[in-house]
């Protein structure tokens, strides 16, 4: 990967074989990409987000309004929170 626009994009070898570039790398589920930007980690925090308030949604039957501020916060916040600032 090489990261920033003014980067010489050298081709590298290891035991003679030209080792691939990529675009975009995951590490302890935080995706970096070559141009440091964001959006493939806040649509991956939006989907799971997503995901989990519909299952919420879907398998709660009586919604009051206490109750699903906790689950809110217990649940999907976590999902929105993590890494999104990296």
């Amino acid at each position: 990967m090489h990261i920033g626009h003014k980067n010489i994009a050298y081709s590298y070898q290891m035991n003679s074989h030209v080792l691939q570039e990529i675009e975009s790398e995951i590490d302890l589920g935080v995706i970096i990409r070559n141009d440091l930007k964001v959006s493939d980690q806040n649509a991956k925090a939006y989907a799971s987000a997503s995901t989990t308030l519909g299952l919420i949604g879907r398998n709660i039957r009586y919604k009051q309004t206490d109750l699903m501020l906790k689950l809110f916060k217990l649940l999907v916040r976590p999902h929105v929170e993590y890494c999104t600032v990296a």
